[in-house]
């Protein structure tokens, strides 16, 4: 049962990761159409991220009422709903009132499957399962890609993965057994958490207050807030870092900015491997020295190649930390706790994605886009600060985890 369970997580995983870039690749059709800015594919972003970091918040409440699969059938469900949506909206109001249940469904699944899979299974299947929303995030934009070079229109992009959706509702549907079975401790699991750590959850949901008084909770936050800096930031501003500041051409330098996540997925492939070996705080560490790396790397004047490199370097660096952060929490904070400071760490993350590439865009616009690996090696040193703390603050309970 725990491993189709697992197929079922992993499924679910890449269907988190699918509509995840569809707008990006989408827009430049939909922008037209609607005959908005182009700049309004920001709002549309905003509103689902907004909508993310409140079900992230409250993912807590629902998990403890309704169980992680319940949770994420219906979250599926909700994105399903709103991809589909999306497929039959002919103005931009209506897009942005189907990104509210897109946000609504994304956030709670997100915080409810990593929090499961923190305490039911080993850390390599953490990288997996975050290298699988890789794979997600990519074969999205070429199923669009597909759809719009075959004829077709941005709508049938949004309902064929919509449709996929679907499929994956009714299946997860189907295995609600399975999952109620799991949570009552019936089923097998892989990891076996001490008796401090496994103590059942309570029934009272933790309220946001409650859980920023949890010793290393500010940490760990911060943590996600300047990972996902870093990551969002290089991903948002590396091409016309590059472009710009290096004189790099234009087309090289967007495949090599493709090339930065391509490098996160493979790097979270090989990452599971690693797990085998390390634990999860050496898996931190081993991201952060290779993102400073890569910083270096950007900063040297040397040949543009070796600016190339770099961002593929800060790549490959970010491929562990996410995925080793959350599957630590639960040994940092107890099971009672893992779901609630779980959701709280989804809700920093998309706080530092919304929040801190666009003020770098102002710092870019108002002084200089030479300034980018600065700002990258700013945010790497408080994350890194951060979870020295967190070590000390909250030091992990189970040493083998």
């Amino acid at each position: 049962m725990t491993h189709l369970l697992l197929i079922m997580i992993y499924l679910a995983f890449i269907s988190l990761g699918l509509p995840d870039a569809l707008l990006g690749a989408a827009w430049p059709t939909m922008q037209p159409e609607f005959g908005v800015p182009l700049s309004f594919a920001g709002i549309v972003s905003m509103i689902i991220a907004v909508g993310t970091i409140v079900s992230s918040l409250l993912s807590d409440r629902l998990t403890r009422k309704w169980g992680t699969g319940v949770v994420t059938a219906c979250s599926v469900a909700l994105t399903a709903i709103a991809l589909i949506g999306f497929s039959v909206s002919r103005s931009f109001f209506l897009l942005c009132l189907w990104a509210v249940p897109y946000g609504l469904g994304a956030g709670s699944v997100d915080a409810s499957l990593n929090n499961y899979v923190a305490l039911h299974y080993k850390s390599r299947h953490m990288s997996w399962l975050h290298c699988m929303w890789g794979i997600g995030a990519t074969l999205g934009p070429y199923v669009m890609g597909y759809v719009l070079t075959g004829g077709g229109i941005w709508n049938d992009g949004y309902r064929y993965i919509g449709l996929a959706q679907v499929l994956l509702t009714a299946v997860l549907l189907c295995s609600l057994p399975m999952w109620k079975k799991s949570e009552r401790g019936t089923g097998e699991a892989e990891t076996h958490l001490t008796d401090d750590l496994s103590e059942q959850p309570s029934e009272r949901p933790m309220k946001l207050s409650e859980v920023l008084h949890i010793p290393g909770a500010k940490e760990v936050m911060l943590c996600f807030f300047c990972y996902c800096t870093v990551e969002q930031t290089a991903n948002l501003w590396a091409s016309s870092y590059l472009t710009i500041y290096r004189g790099v051409e234009p087309q090289t330098a967007a495949r090599f900015a493709g090339l930065f996540f391509i490098g996160i997925t493979v790097g979270r492939a090989l990452c599971g491997f690693l797990t085998f070996k390390l634990q999860d705080a050496q898996m931190v560490r081993l991201g952060q020295v290779v993102i400073a790396l890569g910083i270096v790397a950007l900063l040297l004047p040397a040949p543009r190649i070796v600016s190339l490199v770099g961002l593929i370097i800060i790549g490959f660096g970010c491929a562990p930390i996410y995925p080793s952060l959350i599957h630590s929490t639960p040994s940092h904070f107890g099971a009672s706790r893992s779901q609630a400071v779980i959701g709280v760490q989804m809700a920093s993350a998309y706080a530092g994605t919304c929040l801190m590439p666009p003020l770098f865009g102002l710092i870019a616009n108002h002084i200089t886009v030479a300034l980018l690996p600065i700002y990258l090696l700013l945010a790497l040193v408080v994350m890194a600060w951060m979870h020295v703390l967190l070590m000390k603050r909250a030091p992990v309970q189970d040493k083998n985890r």
